[in-house]
């Protein structure tokens, strides 16, 4: 069986006992099911929830705490027993794990991306196999990943990841909420996600997790524009990753064959990096880096908005004010604004240089058309 790279995210409901404490018993069989994964050869990575439904019993909380000074304070609590939990399990089956706490602000830099991808690789490479979450601890509100489930959609492009499993306390996507409709039709199989699904699905999640069917959903959203399949729902026993990756799991499956890829230098620029200013374009440069894959040159530019060093990331808007992607600029706002509008030979003579006058490259240029199906 040829090598696959696989990412496992599991939430909190599938950690922890009915009062929210670590299950021990729920953590050792997922270690079984996970080793017996990497066992067959492939690269396995855990996306984990459960740090703060593990810790806030300690804290003296009776159910997992509303407030975000709490739940970070729970976190910090529950991330040791979680990550110490991990290591001595996978120790029973000679297994190395590393941990990996992520924030936000960590993947908002280029340089900060792509050492996260760099670490990420090396471990890989190293046949460890990393246990990621989200640094609840010190992360931001408005600028966390929202929950484990996008994480996972997230790091499945970041290694490149064949499938993304996600495993839940719902046995897949139905037509309907099974809760409330136990005649309600689950879907085995979907091609791909459609925006009318993501509204119909409910935003609630557990009493112990942030997440719902509608995160899970929307994450497969995500990991399917970036190259990965997924599967949503549930599973025991040992074996349950294995039947999982065979096509015997009991859950949704969505995608067909694994589609190309993202670059991870576009997978920034689309998912991460953050615009600090506004290029305006004709129609003609707008077709040009939309639809042709081409650079945007200074003569196509008519407006600039902000003020943006070289290298720094910008959105593009055609005639109508509408977005229709972002780069990363290799003029200043200063800069710009004295060479739009002219042709790349009078622009060369302004910029007082004998390379081409090319504001955004097309390898440093991602299509909102694109990011749409993200």
């Amino acid at each position: 069986m040829k090598k696959k790279r696989i990412v496992v995210k599991i939430g909190s409901s599938s950690l922890t006992n009915k009062n929210g404490g670590l299950c021990l018993e729920k953590l050792q069989e997922h270690v079984q099911a996970l080793a017996r994964l990497k066992a067959l050869g492939h690269d396995v990575i855990l996306i984990s929830s459960g740090a703060v439904a593990a810790g806030f019993t300690d804290l003296g909380y009776t159910s997992r705490p509303a407030s975000i000074v709490g739940k970070q304070a729970a976190a910090a609590v529950g991330q040791g027993q979680l990550l110490h939990a991990y290591s001595q399990e996978f120790k029973k089956h000679d297994i190395v794990s590393a941990q990996l706490l992520l924030t936000k602000q960590n993947l908002l830099a280029k340089d900060l991306y792509q050492n996260a991808t760099a670490t990420l690789t090396e471990l890989l490479k190293r046949n460890v196999l990393p246990i990621i979450n989200e640094n609840d601890s010190v992360s931001v509100d408005g600028l966390t990943f929202g929950d484990n489930d996008m994480l996972s959609a997230l790091v499945s492009g970041l290694v490149q990841a064949q499938m993304l499993i996600i495993l839940t306390d719902v046995n897949g996507i139905y037509r309907d909420n099974p809760r409330v409709n136990p005649e309600a039709a689950r879907y085995d199989f979907l091609a791909e996600i459609p925006n009318e699904l993501i509204k119909a699905t409910s935003s609630e999640g557990s009493s112990v997790g942030t997440g719902g069917m509608k995160s899970k959903v929307e994450a497969a959203q995500t990991a399917l524009a970036l190259g990965s399949q997924v599967f949503i729902g549930t599973g025991s026993g040992s074996g349950k990753l294995v039947d999982i990756w065979e096509g015997k799991g009991d859950g949704t499956y969505i995608g067909d064959d694994p589609q190309a890829t993202v670059k991870n230098s576009k997978q920034w620029l689309a998912l991460h990096s953050m615009p600090t200013g506004k290029i305006e374009v004709d129609d003609g440069a707008a077709l040009a880096i939309s639809a042709q894959g081409r650079s945007l040159l200074p003569v196509g530019i008519t407006k600039i908005g902000g003020r943006f060093k070289a290298d720094d990331v910008v959105e593009v808007l055609n005639p109508a004010g509408e977005v229709i992607g972002k780069g990363q600029v290799n003029f200043s706002s200063e800069d710009l604004a004295e060479i739009k509008g002219l042709c790349s030979e009078e622009a060369r003579v302004i910029t007082k240089t004998g390379k081409r006058q090319v504001v955004i490259h097309r390898d440093q240029w991602f299509s909102a058309t694109r990011k749409e199906q993200m």
